[in-house]
């Protein structure tokens, strides 16, 4: 496994400490790992959405527009 160095400002510092002292992470490592997979699975999620909604846009039939399909999945404030 490779390994990373990052700096955080004080508050994200504490804040990544917090979410360790919980006993839900072992370590800051476990909740950077989790924070990451968690953000790529959303990228790969709205990388869906977006091929579905280009192909239906492309059908030539739309009912909705892009922001009310994405509306009504909750993905962007109504």
């Amino acid at each position: 496994m490779a390994t990373m160095n990052i700096s955080l400002p004080d508050k994200m510092k504490e804040w990544v400490e917090t979410q360790t002292s919980t006993g839900r992470y072992g370590n800051a490592s476990d909740y950077v790992r989790d924070l990451i997979r968690n953000d790529r699975e959303k990228a790969e999620f709205l990388a869906y959405i977006q091929k579905a909604v280009d192909e239906a846009e492309a059908s030539g039939y739309e009912e909705y527009s892009r922001e009310e399909i994405l509306t009504q999945l909750k993905i962007l404030p109504r």
